[in-house]
C-alpha cells in the first residue's frame, strides 16, 4: 500500500517538495534493506544485485527532480539580468 502511495507522490506534480523527498527517502531505504536482507539470507548474488539497480534508477531520478526544480530558479534569473542590462 505505501509503495502505491510513494509512487503517486513520486509521479504526481503537485505534491509538495518536503512529501517527495520523504517518498524518496522510504524507496531508497526499502531496496538498501531490500539489497542487505538477499545477501545475508541467500550471499551475494543477482538477487541481492537487483535492488541496487533501482536504487541507482531512483538516484537518477532523485538528482534529475532536484535538477530540475532548479532550472526554474534559474532561468528567473537569467531574465532579471538580461532585462537590468
Amino acid at each position: 500500500l505505501f509503495k502505491i502511495a510513494g509512487s503517486l507522490v513520486l509521479i504526481l506534480p503537485k505534491v509538495p517538495a518536503r512529501i517527495k523527498e520523504w517518498a524518496y527517502a522510504g524507496f531508497a531505504f526499502d531496496f538498501l534493506f531490500a539489497a542487505i536482507s538477499h545477501w545475508a539470507v541467500d550471499g551475494f548474488g543477482m538477487m541481492t544485485l537487483f535492488p541496487l539497480v533501482v536504487l541507482a534508477v531512483l538516484l537518477v531520478s532523485y538528482f534529475s527532480y532536484h535538477r530540475l526544480r532548479q532550472l526554474p530558479q534559474q532561468s528567473l534569473h537569467t531574465q532579471a539580468s538580461l532585462t537590468t542590462s
